[in-house]
């Protein structure tokens, strides 16, 4: 899975700015700014990342049923994880 860091806490921004996310072009471990939010690709997360972090009491979990992608949010991020066959390429 790949893996989009979002570096904010607020969720009306995040809200705002994913579709812009998920449409912007990235390298590996690159960062730009979205509407003024750092936005960074992560690269390629393994599956039991997600899962360990799942079972955390102060992480929220999102699902994006329709397109296969988890969202989760704690502290001051929301990382977005895309299954590799869902990466868009531009």
């Amino acid at each position: 899975m790949k893996c989009i860091s979002v570096y904010t806490n607020d969720f009306e921004v995040f809200s705002d700015i994913y579709e812009k996310v998920l449409n912007t072009p990235f390298e590996e471990n690159e960062e730009k700014q979205v509407e003024g939010v750092t936005v960074m690709e992560s690269g390629d997360v393994p599956d039991n990342y997600l899962d360990r972090m799942k079972t955390k009491p102060e992480v929220v979990v999102m699902k994006v049923r329709d397109r296969d992608i988890t969202i989760l949010q704690h502290k001051n991020l929301f990382e977005i994880f895309i299954p590799t066959n869902e990466i868009v390429v531009h």
